[in-house]
């Protein structure tokens, strides 16, 4: 630490790291970037790295999962929370008349594969898990029964009361193919519309748009579970109403039909016969208003929270398994270590290779979006990065080889840019905290990751 803060080139290495916004592992590139005429040929400006400290450009590495970067996982999450609140109140190119229309704030759940330690709540005060009299051993020798007011803490939450009673085989497909009984959900969500409106299917779209956007949630059993804002739109999307029959009512009922009607089939192989999945039992259904509980800053929070998370809020890795990790050497959880070798066991079985199981073991088998949206729910990230980027262009005339040209301009650019690697020094990660008022992350040798170019 005191080494770089010691160099003259500090105060440009200390820019860049506010540039970055506090990234906890910005990618290092070494290149340049020519403007030239495209008609002369002539060179109107050129950007090099040889001018940065180290002769290295850090850029942040805009990832979404907090426990890599929480800098820049607060950028994705912020973007959702626009994304996702502008579809229910307007703005950011959606009418502000978009709140007149049924929105409802739908929790879709997994089935039990067997009872886990939970925290229950009554009033405020926690409640024993499973209390059960009387209660007879499961062929394993084990009481399925539990006492315990469990703290929101206790590194039992999750934990299967008998590891080897728990169905890991069914929550590992459920959670490979989870992104295909939400878009069988809905597909019947549509039917069902339909149905009540007294119009076909493909009639449908010519009165009425259902828009959604959805996030994924790991349960601390490592099922996954999913939020969504279901709203109904005019025939154009957002910019027009919807008829007057599409009601919360009709909303409501439809979600409690098709996550009821769908199931989706595991693919069947010699050892393992084929089985039916479908929701869980609980499915709630609740209105979204701009006043009383459930408003639209509440529904857009909740659902940017978890959109920077995954899998490893439940005691697993935030990274896939390499070739030379040993099982029983990952800092996981040992519920957790049990689904991962149930990922590389059904992985392994030629019959369920498109699940890529084994890819995904760090993930418990889900391999979905995390965060998704229709077409006309609302902007897109993409378009909101745009606009952050164009801002942050136009207020500080960046140093990063671009130039602020007139959209009339025409200019050649030629970029050449080689990866070396990507993190921090520790001494480095404490002044870039120190700098940006960022948490500070995990300090370890995470300098220069991946082999240089």
């Amino acid at each position: 630490m005191a080494a770089r803060a010691n160099r003259p080139d500090y105060a440009r290495w200390a820019a860049r790291a506010r540039a970055t916004g506090g990234c906890a592992q910005p990618i290092h590139l070494r290149g340049r970037v020519d403007y030239r005429d495209p008609l002369t040929g002539e060179l109107l400006h050129r950007y090099s790295t040889l001018h940065e400290p180290g002769g290295v450009l850090r850029v942040a590495c805009k990832t979404r999962r907090a426990s890599r970067c929480p800098a820049c996982a607060e950028v994705y999450r912020a973007d959702t929370y626009q994304l996702v609140r502008a579809g229910l109140v307007g703005g950011k190119g959606v009418p502000d008349s978009v709140t007149q229309h049924p929105a409802a704030f739908v929790t879709l759940t997994a089935p039990s594969f067997g009872p886990v330690h939970a925290r229950r709540e009554k009033a405020g005060t926690a409640q024993p898990c499973h209390p059960r009299r009387n209660a007879t051993p499961c062929p394993h020798g084990r009481v399925l029964s539990c006492a315990t007011r469990h703290s929101t803490d206790d590194h039992k939450l999750g934990e299967p009361l008998c590891p080897d009673c728990y169905d890991t085989t069914g929550s590992v497909l459920f959670n490979a193919l989870a992104p295909e009984l939400w878009r069988r959900f809905t597909l019947a969500l549509r039917r069902r519309v339909a149905k009540t409106g007294g119009l076909l299917v493909r009639e449908l779209r010519d009165v009425l748009t259902v828009s959604f956007a959805k996030v994924a949630e790991y349960q601390r059993r490592g099922v996954v579970h999913f939020h969504a804002v279901i709203r109904f739109d005019g025939p154009d999307g957002p910019t027009s109403p919807p008829p007057a029959w599409a009601t919360h009512e009709v909303l409501a009922d439809a979600v409690d039909q098709a996550a009821s009607a769908v199931t989706v089939s595991t693919p069947a192989a010699a050892c393992l016969p084929s089985r039916s999945l479908a929701w869980g039992s609980q499915v709630d259904v609740r209105p979204i208003t701009t006043t009383g509980e459930l408003t639209d800053q509440a529904v857009a929070g909740y659902i940017a929270k978890y959109a920077t998370k995954a899998a490893e809020c439940v005691g697993t890795l935030d990274r896939r398994l390499r070739a030379t990790d040993e099982l029983t050497d990952l800092p996981v959880t040992g519920h957790a270590r049990r689904l991962i070798a149930e990922c590389l066991r059904l992985g392994a079985l030629p019959e369920l290779a498109d699940l890529r199981l084994s890819e995904w073991a760090h993930m418990l088998g889900f391999r979905g979006h995390f965060s998704t949206k229709s077409r006309r729910y609302s902007t897109t990230l993409g378009t909101l990065r745009a606009a952050r980027i164009e801002h942050n262009q136009r207020e500080h005339h960046i140093t990063t080889g671009r130039l602020p040209f007139d959209d009339e301009d025409q200019v050649l650019v030629i970029a050449d840019w080689r990866y070396l690697g990507q993190g921090l020094t520790p001494g480095e990660a404490i002044l870039t905290a120190a700098l940006t008022g960022k948490p500070l992350p995990p300090l370890g040798p995470t300098a220069l990751k991946g082999a240089s170019v």
